[in-house]
């Protein structure tokens, strides 16, 4: 359910870079995003049970991820403008991210009282471990500089649009994985989200060839 909810990002995204960067999306592209909505929409009439908590934080979720992507853009954008080079490179802006995001995390670290945690925990002297989580520094490394590459390369609605994709891989999963019983209301939801991935890249691949 959260995995077809965060189609709902890609609309905000849109929004916002219509409003913050003027930048105009044709009718294709809003097909696609009224797809998405319906997908999710068919994907939610199977939930189960509702949570008000549960639901705020996801609606919440939407509009972070939107701004993250809306906000990396702007600052791409001021890069261009006030760098010698014009261009701020892949490497120096996931050096950026990642540097911002050390005060918090070493504030959560303190808060939750992490490092007594981890001055007893067997696991830090288990090879595989430390295997394991460098394993998730370098992916973890890898999905920030494609994400930055990938912004610099189109926007943020393209970003946030293809990012969607992966979640009708997801959604076949958690069927099979979990048994979840195929219904209509299923099979409608994972096609309107292919749908809407190929009327959007028919619509990019359009748009390109005209420019």
């Amino acid at each position: 359910m959260v995995t077809v909810l965060k189609n709902v990002t890609n609309v905000i995204t849109a929004l916002g870079e219509t409003y913050l960067f003027q930048k105009h999306h044709g009718n294709t592209v809003w097909a696609a995003l009224f797809l998405m909505i319906i997908s999710a929409i068919s994907g939610g009439i199977t939930d189960l049970s509702f949570h008000a908590v549960g639901y705020t934080w996801q609606i919440v979720n939407c509009f972070l991820t939107a701004s993250y992507s809306l906000t990396l853009r702007r600052v791409m954008d001021t890069a261009k403008q006030v760098t010698k080079s014009g261009n701020l490179n892949e490497f120096s802006m996931v050096l950026l991210n990642n540097t911002l995001s050390l005060p918090l995390g070493i504030l959560l670290v303190f808060a939750f009282d992490e490092v007594d945690y981890l001055s007893k925990t067997p696991l830090l002297r288990m090879p595989m471990f430390w295997l394991v989580m460098t394993s998730s520094g370098f992916l973890g490394f890898a999905i920030s500089f494609t994400t930055m590459w990938f912004l610099h390369q189109t926007g943020a609605t393209t970003y946030s649009l293809v990012g969607s994709l992966n979640k009708i891989p997801l959604s076949f999963a958690g069927i099979i994985l979990f048994k979840v019983p195929i219904t209509l209301e299923n099979f409608f939801s994972i096609l309107f989200g292919l749908l809407a991935g190929v009327i959007f890249t028919k619509a990019k691949m359009k748009e390109r060839s005209q420019s």
